[in-house]
């Protein structure tokens, strides 16, 4: 085989796994990962993407989307609790990392974020403004999900 077509089958299998791990195929979740709240049914769509203000008397949650020492992908912490009108902030702290609430993993509600873009530099945000009705809600990151990067967004009323 010639160097010319070693290289262009290197780019060619580097650009397949770039696709890859950005793509959108998420598996099915377990049960005890679903958001069982049909009530959410209703819920207004969640403001999400640049810095949002929590409504008054609410809070910003930080969670820090990172690689750790260890090499794990994760969410710290990865369960968040708030109240509607809170904004859950989530924060690159190392890697690459997307935050997605996926549809087909919380049945039945409308009105998710959609999913970030992926972020890149450390201290970069992702704003999920809570706008949901009490329930618990998963999100993950797309490309870390198989590798256990999970959380859930537990919400309690005001």
């Amino acid at each position: 085989m010639t160097q010319s077509r070693i290289s262009t089958l290197a780019a060619l299998a580097a650009a397949t796994l770039v696709a890859a791990c950005g793509g959108k195929d998420h598996g099915a979740a377990s049960a005890a990962e679903q958001a069982p709240n049909a009530a959410a049914n209703a819920a207004a769509p969640a403001a999400a993407g640049g810095p949002q203000t929590p409504d008054a008397g609410g809070q910003v949650i930080t969670v820090t989307a990172t690689t750790d020492a260890q090499g794990n992908n994760v969410f710290q912490p990865a369960t968040v609790e708030a109240k509607p009108g809170d904004v859950v902030r989530y924060t690159l702290g190392q890697g690459v990392h997307n935050v997605h609430f996926l549809p087909d993993s919380n049945p039945g509600v409308q009105g998710l974020p959609p999913a970030s873009e992926m972020l890149q530099l450390p201290g970069q945000t992702y704003d999920v403004k809570v706008a949901f009705a009490p329930g618990t809600y998963y999100f993950q990151c797309d490309p870390h999900a198989l590798l256990g990067m999970k959380g859930h967004l537990k919400v309690s009323a005001r």
